[in-house]
């Protein structure tokens, strides 16, 4: 046997596990926007067509690494206490996403949500239902919530740039938003997309709506009472 066939011969097999496993992998090192089908070709030493038996197209690779990523999500903790459980969830979403940062970006172009993130917010809704939450509560409370469900908020401007001196101008224009500038401290490693949503504010605003919630259980809050 020559050394070409035993190569072969001990080569992994191709699937589309070992296919998304790559190229989360390659991703993470490269960026999402240096992925390309034959880029993971070559990572994986197989000809690009090898992959389109796997994944049909750029789209489903994508929708297949977002759906790798969200199953890296820890199951739901056990316990009566559905505010624990819900924010250590969250908790390791983020962890996941701080892991994969091109990941924010894939969910979000996703026209849809993929079988992965589907069952993913199935189960959180039933945590919400389990913890005594009504239909007409936990539908609100998931809108409320939107992508901090998947640990990463959205924020209204990206404030990632490069950091340096304050315009002279903000506070005679803008005092309070001069004063909030002055007070704040991010820690710049610690985002999800960049802009001010670092750890402390992410979970700041996490309690805030966990608390808010079981206040409304508490009540029996229903959507009729809105008017």
């Amino acid at each position: 046997m020559t050394r070409q066939e035993a190569t072969r011969t001990q080569r992994i097999p191709l699937n589309r596990d070992r296919v998304l496993r790559a190229a989360v992998a390659l991703a993470d090192v490269t960026g999402i926007d240096a992925l390309s089908m034959r880029r993971l070709a070559q990572e994986l030493d197989v000809v690009p067509m090898a992959l389109y038996k796997h994944v049909a197209n750029k789209e489903e690779l994508l929708d297949g690494m977002a759906d790798a990523v969200v199953r890296e999500i820890d199951p739901p903790a056990a316990g009566p206490d559905w505010q624990r459980v819900v924010r250590g969830r969250i908790l390791s979403a983020r962890r996941v996403l701080l892991r994969h940062p091109w990941a924010v970006r894939v969910i979000e172009s996703r026209t849809g949500p993929t079988p992965a993130v589907l069952a993913y917010l199935d189960s959180m809704a039933g945590t919400f239902r389990d913890g005594g939450l009504s239909a007409d509560l936990t539908h609100h409370v998931m809108h409320a919530m939107g992508s901090r469900l998947l640990g990463f908020s959205q924020e209204l401007f990206d404030t990632s740039g490069p950091s340096g001196p304050p315009d002279p101008g903000l506070a005679t224009h803008y005092p309070n938003i001069a004063e909030l500038a002055a007070t704040a401290a991010h820690d710049g490693g610690s985002t999800v997309g960049g802009g001010c949503d670092d750890q402390f504010e992410f979970e700041f605003a996490l309690d805030l709506l966990l608390d808010g919630f079981e206040n409304l259980r508490r009540q029996g809050w229903t959507s009729a009472r809105k008017a």
